[in-house]
């Protein structure tokens, strides 16, 4: 299931995926974009960013870290002027969510 994106600034939305693929759940070697965790970009005119995502589990032992970091490294992509990272669990995160790239990562395909 590919993200949800709402922007209409391309360049910036693309540097915001760039850094979503440079963050990774410590417990897979994949990113979390390919992971298929994040389900929404959001960029405002003012080029707030809001990101909706989630974890592979309710009870992912980066329940705590992992949306602040993410959080905190969008926060810091040139033309962003304030991040948001909100976590949900709907709909619940299921395997095939990943990309291609990450099923074959992880030996799935």
């Amino acid at each position: 299931m590919p993200a949800t994106i709402i922007s209409d600034n391309i360049e910036l939305t693309q540097r915001v995926i760039d850094v979503l693929k440079t963050i990774y759940d410590p417990e897979i070697p994949v990113d979390i974009w390919e992971l298929g965790l994040i389900y929404e970009i959001r960029i405002d005119s003012e080029n707030n960013l809001l990101v909706r995502m989630t974890l592979t589990s309710p009870n992912c032992p980066v329940a705590e870290t992992l949306p602040a970091e993410t959080e905190e490294k969008l926060g810091s992509v040139e033309g962003v002027s304030t991040s948001k990272v909100e976590l949900t669990f709907e709909p619940p995160w299921e395997r095939d969510m990943m990309s291609e790239v990450a099923q074959l990562e992880l030996g799935f395909m």
